[in-house]
This record gives structure tokens, C-alpha cells and sequence, in this order.
């Protein structure tokens, strides 16, 4: 089963549109897939994929009450399908206060338990929901955590159920993830959640065309440490259409949408972006790097060629290699 979380201290890293895509690649390659939305901010993988409707809803059910074993209602009915067939447990308000309220948890069954507050699993409650109560793995081929930035307890939980890690960088600037940084990081992990985190990848996203972006892309490219399978070029309008498509990057090629002034107003529609080789370099890459983690992380079988049916455009059609090597058909 491939289960990942995509996560970076860094913020600005494409975190959540590289967790789209990938969650949509896998879905390609003939996976059933859940997704999981730990982040409480709004603009995040639940507004990508149009769903969470009741995510402001107090009084609703949610993934959170699930969690800490206090749930108002049957946890398939969290799940909701976007429209690329997907399956995402969406974010909810709740999520920002999970400290708080797994600390008043804490409190009572340590008291009625008569245990020390360090004999507490704090760290074990998200694996134990979804492999052992909810056995997902009996449901699911991959699942993706899209998780909160800050080191606290509904990180370590995600990464203590999942135990893999993927992980965009930005290609230069300050605050950024190093090699040694990354080391750092994964074994700081390991030690504190007492398990083996693995590392499945490295993906510098947004990479321009500067000497600086280019030579720190390449720094993980030549690097034994971490594999960086692919480099995701700088392709803001595309990536940022996502949010306006509602779905990943193979929809906003697909259904062209585009962004752009109308009567005075900026509007974003279907139908009207102009097909760029340079995306569809993009799409590949994408797909590449999710086969990557499904073949080479996970040891799974993966149907290799992305169909690309674009509106009013010929079908295009990539095949990822075991060789590395793509080609491309129209």
C-alpha cells in the first residue's frame, strides 16, 4: 500500500497542489485513493478539490472527533468523491484546536486510567483509527496526508501513521530545506515518534531559469542522499489555476481553463487556454514522479502512459519508462 505524507518546513512549496497531483496521478494509474486534509487553513487541499461543505459547521461531524474517539456519526460519511475520483476526508475548523482538545483528553484518561501523562499514545490515535478501527487498507491502494506545517501533535500523528515522507523544497531563497536540513529533519522524526520515517523523494517545485534556482535544483539531483526523481519547473499560471479548475493540473490542461481580464473583472473559465508543450512537459513530469513513488518507494505495478483528452485538441499520450526515458505520442 503506498501511504505518504507531503511535507515541508519551508512554506511556498507547492505542498498541497503537489498532494493534488499526486493523488490524481495515482488515481490514473488504476488506484484507488483517499486523501486526508490536516491542514486547518482555509485555501488548502479541501478548497482544491470543491468539497467540505460543513468544514465551518461546529456541530459537525468531522475527522478530528474521529480521532479522539468522539464522533457524532459513521466515519464513511466524512468521505467525500471530487470530481476526478478521488476520495478526500475533508479539513474542518476543528483541526486548528486539536492540541487543546487532545490535551483535555489526555487529562481525563490518565485520570481515570491512573497512568502518567508520557504513558499516553499521543502520537498513535490517527494510526490506530485508520488501520486498525477503519482497516483503510482493506478500502484503499494509496493514501496522501496533506498536513499542517507546524511540528505539533497533528504532524507527528500523520507521519506516525504514514511513515513516509515526500518532500517539496523551493529551489532557493531563505528558510529553505538543505541536504543536511532534510537529514536533520528525518531523523529528528525517527528519534521523537520512535519508528523509521522514510524518505521517498525530494521535489524541487517552481524552478526557474536563474543561476540560483539551477544550481540548487541540481544540488539535490547530484546528491546520493535523497532520490529527486524529477524537478518541477516554475509554472505558476498553471499550478494556480488549479484553485479556479477545482481539481489538478491534468484538469485545468484538459478542460483549458484559463485566468484572465473580462469586462473589467478577472474571470477563469473552461475551454479557453492555449495547449503549451511546456505543461504538457509538466504533466509528464508530474505523473513521472508519482510513478516514481508508487514503483521505486513502494515496489507497486502502475499502468506507465498518461492519457491527456484535451478539450478540442488531439489526445495526448505520455509512457513512463523503467528506463527513465518518456516518450510522447499524439
Amino acid at each position: 500500500m503506498i501511504t505518504a505524507v507531503v511535507y515541508s518546513e519551508s512554506g511556498g512549496t507547492f505542498k498541497t497542489t503537489t498532494t493534488a497531483n499526486l493523488a490524481v496521478s495515482l488515481e490514473r494509474m488504476g488506484f484507488d485513493v483517499c486523501v486526508i486534509d490536516l491542514d486547518p487553513q482555509e485555501g488548502n487541499l479541501t478548497s482544491l478539490f470543491d468539497v467540505g461543505e460543513h468544514r465551518s459547521d461546529p456541530d459537525a461531524d468531522n475527522f478530528v472527533k474521529h480521532i479522539l474517539e468522539m464522533p457524532d456519526g459513521d466515519f464513511e460519511d466524512l468521505i467525500e468523491t471530487s470530481s476526478e475520483g478521488v476520495d478526500v476526508i475533508p479539513s474542518h475548523d476543528m483541526l486548528g484546536d486539536f492540541t487543546s482538545n487532545l490535551e483535555q483528553k489526555i487529562a481525563y484518561e490518565t485520570g481515570m486510567k491512573n497512568m502518567s501523562k508520557e504513558e499516553f499514545p499521543r502520537f498513535e490515535l490517527l494510526y490506530d483509527l485508520l488501520w486498525n478501527e477503519q482497516q483503510l487498507h482493506k478500502q484503499y491502494d494509496a493514501v496522501l496526508i496533506d498536513p499542517n506545517a507546524r511540528a505539533e501533535d497533528l504532524l507527528y500523528n500523520a507521519i506516525y501513521a504514514m511513515r513516509t515522507l515526500v518532500a517539496p523544497v523551493k529551489p532557493a531563497g531563505k528558510g529553505n530545506l538543505s541536504l543536511d536540513g532534510l537529514e536533520e529533519l528525518v531523523t529528528n522524526m525517527s528519534n521523537y515518534l520512535d519508528i523509521e520515517v522514510g524518505l521517498s523523494c525530494v521535489v524541487p517545485s517552481g524552478v526557474g531559469q536563474t543561476n540560483a534556482h539551477q544550481q540548487y535544483s541540481k544540488q539535490f539531483q547530484d546528491t546520493d542522499e535523497y532520490a529527486t526523481p524529477v524537478a518541477i519547473p516554475a509554472r505558476e499560471s498553471l499550478m494556480d489555476t488549479m484553485w479556479e479548475a477545482r481539481g489538478s493540473a491534468y484538469k485545468v490542461i484538459e478542460e483549458r481553463w484559463k485566468t484572465f481580464e473580462k469586462d473589467g473583472e478577472m474571470v477563469s473559465e473552461p475551454g479557453q487556454r492555449r495547449i503549451r508543450d511546456r505543461e504538457l512537459e509538466t504533466a509528464r513530469d508530474i505523473y513521472e514522479l508519482a510513478a516514481f513513488i508508487a514503483t521505486e518507494t513502494f515496489d507497486a505495478e502502475i499502468d506507465p502512459t498518461l492519457t491527456l483528452d484535451i478539450d478540442g485538441y488531439d489526445t495526448r499520450t505520455f509512457e513512463v519508462c523503467d528506463d527513465a526515458e518518456r516518450e510522447v505520442t499524439a
